[in-house]
């Protein structure tokens, strides 16, 4: 127990370590200077400031901000997911959590049962754990956008009706609203007021928010910009489907829940017996692994495993 705790210390000294040369003393560098640069003394000439948002690094460091972007193909899906889930971070600080977990898993398993296959394992499952806590957020995230977005589209009804146009009314429901509406929409309305075309803000905001619901909204908004209409009695009726869609989800969510939970009983209880008799059996347990029919045994257990959890998966999904 000391050495895995000694180990534990040691990781987390290195990576801190790293941490600060390469990210903490370049920021107290550029805070320095900036420091000396407000110190000066003011000048007449004139600095024009850039609308236009930076591109988001994917690192603090710039040698691992451009490799990492060579592989657009796998980070730009985790850097959308960590936008969504509106959390400050960058895809390397996920990435780094993910390796520092792998490798605490694996020396904290090996440790525990001397069985180098079940702690490279561990190491495996524990390195998806940063991301599906990203993930997690996201789906949260998004289940309150989706609750608060009717509330929201009732008060641009309302402003449309009182006679204020329909930015004011987007600026209006980024003041009153709370989080995550209230700084979605303040971002869409900054994007049009800094001169992006409003058509081209509010298919941005359809891509920043993956849900049915905003994409309906942007359609009724763009059409009735295209072909005219009442966008106010548009917005009310808009309103009431996403409420009645709701409502229809939190019931099939009810009758599911006992499909959901079985699936989750039957996905867990392989793996659980199987850590159970590595922990209780290892001399037993190790016949798996070095006899070649039980190794082809475990592969084809986990192959079937994954089929049934797909299998499930599709069953309780239910579209709405």
């Amino acid at each position: 127990m000391i050495f895995i705790v000694g180990t534990f210390v040691i990781v987390v000294g290195i990576v801190y370590g790293l941490y600060w040369v390469v990210v903490e003393r370049e920021e107290t560098e550029e805070q320095s200077a900036l420091r000396k640069r407000l110190k000066r003394p003011a000048t007449k000439s004139v600095v024009t400031a850039a609308l236009l948002k930076e591109k988001e690094r994917l690192s603090d460091v710039n040698a691992l901000d451009r490799m990492l972007g060579g592989i657009g193909a796998v980070t730009e899906p985790m850097q959308r997911t960590i936008a969504q889930a509106g959390l400050q971070v960058t895809v390397s600080t996920i990435i780094l959590a993910s390796l520092c977990v792998a490798g605490l898993a694996y020396i904290f398993i090996t440790q525990l049962v001397h069985l180098p296959l079940v702690g490279l394992a561990a190491a495996l499952f524990a390195s998806f754990l940063p991301y599906s806590v990203v993930k997690m957020m996201r789906t949260r995230r998004m289940i309150k956008f989706e609750e608060q977005f009717p509330e929201a589209i009732d008060l641009l009804a309302r402003a449309l009706r009182a006679g204020h146009a329909l930015t004011t009314g987007l600026s209006m429901v980024a003041d009153e609203m709370a989080a995550p509406v209230g700084p979605e929409f303040r971002l869409l309305f900054d994007q049009q007021n800094f001169g992006m075309p409003l058509p081209q803000a509010l298919k941005a905001f359809a891509e920043r928010i993956p849900i049915i619901d905003a994409r309906f909204f942007v359609t009724a908004v763009l059409t009735q910009r295209d072909a005219g209409g009442n966008l106010s009695e548009v917005l009310d009726n808009l309103s009431s489907i996403i409420r009645d869609r709701f409502r229809v989800k939190r019931q099939v969510r009810v009758i599911s829940a006992h499909g959901r939970i079985t699936g989750w009983i039957l996905s867990a209880l392989p793996v659980s017996l199987a850590l159970f008799f590595a922990f209780t059996s290892p001399d037993t347990y190790r016949k798996f692994y070095t006899d070649p029919m039980g190794i082809k045994m475990i592969l084809f257990a986990l192959g079937l495993q994954v089929a049934g959890v797909f299998v499930i998966r599709r069953i309780v999904q239910i579209e709405y």
